[in-house]
């Protein structure tokens, strides 16, 4: 794609940057080469928009591995090993990673990010499209993902987390923010949500769960240790711990909301070590273990 000035200028780009284009290029440039020069020359923040204005390429940029102060490419990175970069890490499309990933600053992706070990970002990690990790996932800032969220070990992030998908998480999850996911959220091992973790479907956990704000599932809960909340814990169907049930001070324990108070025997059931305290709607059932 040849990106002429007249094409560029009816973006309406900043001044600085329109000069430096005039200065440089002033005959024009193909997309990707001056994608290349704007982040050679410091000017990352020109590259996205760029980026931002002309969208994804089908280029695909294969690689043994990547070692770089930044890249900001159009189309999609693929890598046999590592990938490191200092600051910023975007494709257009997706990024794939036989290795690791790591990122001092962000890591954008139009669509997928997959990585064979651990993915480290030191500021937002944003992906259009599924999250894969064959390790863990540590992200100081926000994780928003458009897809699935699956990962083999542990993710633990700093800012929100944001899936719209489901997600499977093979040892612990851990945030120190709000919680979203659109479908269902598995976890073998604990949940540490430090604000409100909100699950459109089920939440399984083969360990605890526990949340600084409300805890709230579109459908059940099921835990093989304690469900606490500081907050209230709402589900649409039934609540299952194999240790206690706990919603915070003032607030009460909800199940059965999406399902008639006729059918809570069945459809709505609360079972944990003990009867939860402010148990507000649902069926108890003593537990048989």
């Amino acid at each position: 794609m040849d990106l002429s000035r007249d094409f560029i200028k009816a973006k309406r780009p900043c001044t600085d940057g329109f000069r430096w284009f005039l200065r440089t290029h002033r005959d024009g440039g193909d997309y990707q080469p001056l994608l290349d020069a704007l982040v050679s020359e410091g000017r990352i923040n020109d590259a996205c928009w760029l980026l931002d204005q002309f969208g994804p390429t089908d280029a695909v940029l294969h690689l043994d591995s990547l070692e770089a102060t930044a890249i900001v490419f159009a189309g999609s990175i693929e890598v046999r090993g590592n990938i490191e970069v200092d600051t910023l890490l975007r494709a257009g499309r997706s990024i794939v990673a036989g290795g690791g990933v790591r990122s001092n600053g962000g890591i954008v992706a139009g669509e997928d990010v997959r990585a064979g070990g651990n993915i480290r970002c030191a500021e937002a990690l944003t992906v259009g499209g599924n999250l894969r990790a064959g390790w863990g996932v540590e992200v100081d800032g926000m994780l928003s993902c458009g897809g699935d969220l699956r990962v083999e070990w542990d993710v633990q992030c700093l800012g929100a987390l944001h899936v719209d998908g489901s997600m499977h998480i093979g040892q612990n999850m851990i945030c120190s923010a709000a919680s979203r996911c659109g479908q269902g959220l598995n976890v073998i091992g604990d949940i540490d949500c430090a604000g409100d973790l909100k699950v459109a479907k089920g939440i399984q956990a083969g360990g605890d769960i526990r949340g600084a704000g409300h805890i709230e599932a579109g459908r059940g809960i099921r835990a093989r240790g304690d469900i606490e909340a500081h907050g209230a814990i709402k589900v649409g169907e039934s609540l299952y711990s194999e240790a206690e049930i706990r919603a915070g001070a003032g607030y009460g324990v909800y199940a059965g909301l999406i399902v008639q108070v006729d059918a809570w025997e069945a459809s709505a059931q609360v079972s944990a070590r003990a009867r939860p305290e402010r148990l507000m709607s649902g069926c108890w059932v003593a537990p048989d273990f």
